[in-house]
């Protein structure tokens, strides 16, 4: 695995990017945004949730740094709809964070974070996974979005 830094620290580096360059960009606002964050922190934490649930149900690691541990694919719940909503549900926090304190910074970092999971953190997994589980997970890979 090529990524040794766990997703919540780099959700937390992200996160006092969003705080701490907000003097460098315009402060938006628009009514629509008083419900908005609320809404995404809610949604990320209840599918982290979810997933953590899911794992736990399934008897298999939730650990990202080793995905090759995993005993078990799992595929119900909300791994019917995203193959990684512990990162979407990280994700939709640091949405609510650019919503709350730095729109134009905060989607700056988001699509960052996007990238950066992605290149080094799902698909290591993704290969880990193939590995493991063959055509289960190539038929689970097709059938399922990797973020939405």
């Amino acid at each position: 695995m090529s990524n040794k830094i766990p997703p919540p620290v780099i959700t937390l580096i992200g996160a006092l990017l969003i705080y701490y360059s907000s003097p460098f960009f315009p402060y938006l606002t628009l009514p629509a945004f008083n419900a908005l964050p609320i809404l995404s922190l809610v949604s990320g934490i209840a599918v982290i949730v979810s997933a953590i649930k899911s794992f736990k149900d399934y008897k298999t690691t939730i650990s990202p740094l080793k995905p090759e541990t995993a005993s078990s694919l799992v595929t119900s719940g909300v791994f019917k709809y995203t193959r990684n909503p512990m990162y979407l549900g990280l994700l939709l926090i640091l949405i609510y964070l650019s919503l709350i304190f730095n729109v134009v910074g905060g989607c700056l970092v988001s699509l960052g974070f996007i990238i950066y999971i992605t290149k080094f953190q799902i698909i290591p997994e993704e290969v880990a996974m193939e590995k493991l589980f063959g055509s289960q997970f190539l038929e689970y890979k097709q059938q399922v979005r990797r973020w939405i």
